[in-house]
């Protein structure tokens, strides 16, 4: 296949690969029997959709891509066992996970029980005094004033911890589970050993979601009142998107949903949070991932675990602006904490040299709450699977981000067992580590091993996708909303990226530190306005920044941005070629 628009290098050292030829037809004919704009019927196309289910696939409805609960197990025990306690006036415990998903899938529970008049106890372990999970003082406080402990994103390889605890424990997770479970009354976990993994996308809030539609089935069968679980799905569009979990399955219709319920600004803590973002229009999945993530994040990062979750779960307006406030402050002490220990990862990477097949970094000091984000980081730098490492008194707490096609989760589960590392789990996409700091090298190295067939499987990992050719004039906001329909965009579900080819580039200019605005346009026809987030960083925005006058092909995906009330199109650029 030949370098679309020829470009075999671009600004970013990348070839740009273009539809194949059996795909464009299938967007012609699809096309032509839906009636739609080709753009859309490539997305469609690339999803293998055929014609006559685009009218459903643009229009996704919860009810016919929900599962049936029950096909996990444990789900039904975890579910009567829930219900019994809100029947008994129980107490009940929520220990959760530090980061979005954790918090997103406790407010879940928390709101699911208050609409029943139960308030239940909220418990987020701190990132550097406890790590990650369950721990054994923490359940033994917890069992000692509850009669229920529901662990949600988190305890499927907790089994100490949750040993200790001498009252009914429930797991909902999907964290990849070992061959052997907690010692508890249910673990609900997609990505048991012994489950089929056909749900093995929903990320934790999809899973107590579930478990919710179980109870509220338990409930209707007795005769008693359910709440309204579609109020919720703003919660669970939030950890789907924020945990990187494919769009794809019933998380599509979780986010295109749940989106909408967003949109409504019912939620206090959400409401805050896109203020304080200064988030001015209908929420996407970009903002979700990008905007209120790493806010809510930024309380089990480097400030209080639980803040997040509190927000989520906040019913008053007034404490909610506080929440929301704080949690902006913590984003902006994390983003300087994170460049610092950015900067010095990537040059311990260049420094090693080579050609390695993981880029990882480890020192003194870095601060174990930025760790999973500089990991991210590095993984978009180096295109690698990517280990960032703290250590203190001897023990490094790392993360681990992975790149598509390489399941990192289970090869760092793979390290624990075999004993180069304290401890580690996670997903495909993501997992976390504890290891003694003399046994990193070692780890590593063992970790390069494991992931090598994978990494050698994987094919253009130095190449840009480019769904299709269209001229500035093209980029209208009807076709946007068209577009959006065929969404939402995230993991597993890309968004097109469209290529211009010529574009003139009128101005250019930096927005920020880091990022880079310009406009540009087709000869006779109106400019289109562009935005490279993080540009000034890397190779792109200072060669396009004295460019004016000069010509490039021009690569990115369209988003609407609004300005003085009206919405418009911008590009988001990703990438640039000067034309020969």
């Amino acid at each position: 296949m030949t370098a679309f628009l020829s470009v075999e290098s671009s600004l970013t050292g990348r070839l740009w690969r273009g539809p194949d030829a059996a795909l464009e037809r299938a967007a012609e004919a699809l096309a032509q029997d839906s009636r739609l704009p080709l753009p859309v019927s490539r997305v469609l196309a690339a999803r293998g959709i055929p014609s006559h289910e685009a009218a459903g696939f643009l229009d996704p409805k919860l009810r016919d891509l929900l599962p049936d609960p029950l096909t996990l197990r444990d789900m039904d025990r975890a579910a009567a066992r829930i219900v019994a306690a809100v029947q008994a006036r129980q107490r009940i415990a929520i220990f959760a996970d530090y980061d979005v998903d954790g918090g997103s899938s406790a407010a879940l529970l928390i709101d699911w029980l208050r609409r029943q008049g139960l308030d239940a106890t909220l418990y987020i372990p701190d990132r550097i005094d406890e790590g990650y999970g369950p721990n054994i003082p923490a359940m033994q406080g917890l069992a000692a004033s509850h009669d229920l402990i529901v662990c949600v994103d988190c305890g499927t390889l907790s089994h100490d911890a949750l040993a200790a605890a001498p009252r009914d424990v429930i797991v909902l997770d999907h964290h990849q589970g070992a061959e052997t479970l907690p010692d508890v009354l249910a673990v609900v976990n997609p990505n048991r050993q012994d489950e089929d993994g056909s749900l093995g996308h929903l990320c934790a809030a999809g899973v107590v979601f579930l478990t919710l539609v179980q109870c509220n089935r338990l409930l209707r069968a007795a005769g008693l009142p359910q709440p309204d679980l579609i109020a919720l799905l703003d919660l669970v569009a939030l950890a789907t998107v924020a945990d990187v979990a494919p769009l794809i399955g019933v998380n599509r219709a979780f986010v295109r949903q749940g989106l909408a319920i967003m949109a409504r600004r019912e939620r206090p803590g959400l409401v805050a949070l896109s203020d304080v973002a200064r988030l001015d229009s209908a929420p996407s999945a970009f903002h979700l991932g990008f905007l209120l993530g790493p806010r809510i994040n930024a309380g089990g990062r480097v400030g209080r675990a639980d803040l997040g979750a509190q927000c989520l779960s906040c019913v008053d307006t007034t404490l909610a602006g506080k929440y929301a406030a704080e949690l902006d402050d913590l984003n902006r002490e994390r983003r300087a904490i994170e460049a610092a220990v950015r900067e010095a990862a990537l040059a311990q990477v260049d420094a090693r040299g080579g050609t390695p097949l993981v880029a990882w970094a480890a020192d003194q000091g870095w601060h174990p709450g930025v760790v999973g984000i500089v990991a991210a980081r590095m993984k978009e730098a180096t295109g690698l699977p990517s280990v960032v490492i703290g250590v203190e008194r001897g023990i490094g707490k790392g993360s681990a981000r992975s790149v598509p096609g390489v399941d990192l989760g289970r090869a760092i589960q793979r390290l624990a067992t075999e004993g180069l590392l304290l401890k580690g789990g996670g997903h495909a996409m993501a997992a976390g580590l504890t290891v003694e700091e003399a046994k990193i090298p070692a780890a590593m190295e063992r970790l390069s091993e494991l992931l090598a067939r994978e990494m050698a499987e994987r094919t253009g990992a130095d190449e840009l996708r480019i769904s299709g050719l269209l001229d500035p004039a093209g980029a209208t906001v009807e076709l946007m909303q068209m577009l959006e329909r065929a969404g939402p965009f995230g993991q597993a579900a890309p968004a097109p990226r469209f290529a211009f080819a010529d574009q003139v580039i009128d101005s250019a200019s930096t927005m920020g530190d880091s990022h880079l605005r310009l406009r540009f346009r087709s000869p006779g026809s109106a400019p289109l306005e562009a935005v490279a987030w993080g540009a000034m960083t890397g190779p792109l925005g200072p060669a396009l920044l004295g460019a004016k006058g000069r010509r490039f092909h021009l690569a990115g995906k369209l988003e609407l941005s609004i300005w003085g009330g009206r919405e418009r199109v911008r590009l988001r650029l990703d990438d640039a070629a000067a034309v020969r």
